[in-house]
C-alpha cells in the first residue's frame, strides 16, 4: 500500500483592508472645523479684554451668585458651547481615521500592534500614559508598514503642540467653567490667547499628518493589491 502525499496546508486569506481616505478626509474636515472654532474663541477673548469687565464685576460673583450676562458674555458662552460640540466630533473622527490605519498595518505587516485595542480610546483619557499612547499608536503603525523609514516629523510637531496645549490649562481642557474663562479674559488675556493659538496650529499639523501618512499606506494599499488583481 502506497503512502498518499499530505498536501501542504494553503495560508488562509490575508485580513481584508479597510478604505482609509474617506474616513481622512473627514478627519481633516472635522479637523479644520475645529481650527475654526478655537479662533472664534480666540476672537471673543480678544473681545472681551478689550471690552473691559463690567463695573458690576466678573460673572461668578462667588458663593453661588451669578450676575446676569452682558450680550458679549451670553455670545461666547454661545460661541464655547459650539467649539465644544465640533471639538467632539473632531475627536470621533480622528479616532475612526487612526482606528482605520492601525487595522491596515496589522494586515499589511503581519504584526499585531504594540497597544491593545482599548488603548486606542484609554490612551487619550488615562493620565499619565495619555502623555505617549497615542503617538506611540501612530508611531508603531507606521513603524510596522514601513520599518526602513523614519517616522515624519510632522508626528512629532503635532504630539508637542497637542501637549502643550494640554499643559496650557486653559486651552484643551478648561479646568474653569465658561464664567471663570471669561474673567479671565478680563484680567489676563493673553495665556488664553497663547493657548488658542497652540490648539490651532496643533488641528493643522495633525491634519497635515493624516494626509502624510494616509497617502504613504494607500501607497502600501495599493502595492499589495496588485498580485491580487
Amino acid at each position: 500500500m502506497s503512502e498518499q502525499e499530505t498536501p501542504a496546508p494553503t495560508p488562509g486569506p490575508a485580513p481584508a483592508l479597510r478604505p482609509v481616505r474617506g474616513a481622512a478626509r473627514c478627519a481633516v474636515v472635522a479637523l479644520a472645523l475645529a481650527a475654526l472654532a478655537w479662533a472664534a474663541r480666540a476672537v471673543w477673548h480678544l473681545r472681551l479684554a478689550m471690552t473691559g469687565q463690567p463695573a458690576s464685576g466678573p460673572p461668578d460673583q462667588g458663593g453661588g451668585t451669578h450676575r446676569p450676562l452682558t450680550a458679549l458674555e451670553d455670545s461666547y458662552h454661545l460661541v464655547s458651547s459650539v467649539g465644544a460640540a465640533v471639538t467632539v466630533v473632531c475627536a470621533l473622527a480622528f479616532l475612526s481615521w487612526l482606528d482605520r490605519v492601525r487595522d491596515n498595518a496589522r494586515a499589511l505587516s503581519g504584526a499585531e500592534p504594540r497597544y491593545a485595542y482599548p488603548w486606542l480610546l484609554l490612551g487619550w483619557v488615562v493620565p499619565v500614559v495619555n502623555l505617549w499612547i497615542p503617538r506611540g499608536i501612530v508611531a508603531d503603525a507606521h513603524r510596522s508598514v514601513f520599518p526602513d523609514r523614519r517616522l515624519p516629523a510632522v508626528v512629532n510637531w503635532w504630539w508637542g503642540l497637542w501637549l502643550a496645549g494640554l499643559a496650557g490649562g486653559v486651552g484643551l481642557v478648561y479646568a474653569d467653567s465658561t464664567d471663570e474663562v471669561i474673567a479671565r479674559a478680563y484680567t489676563d488675556v493673553l495665556p488664553l490667547l497663547a493657548a488658542d493659538a497652540v490648539i490651532v496650529a496643533a488641528a493643522g499639523t495633525a491634519a497635515l499628518m493624516i494626509r502624510t501618512l494616509t497617502t504613504a499606506l494607500q501607497q502600501r494599499m495599493d502595492e499589495a493589491a496588485r498580485p491580487a488583481a
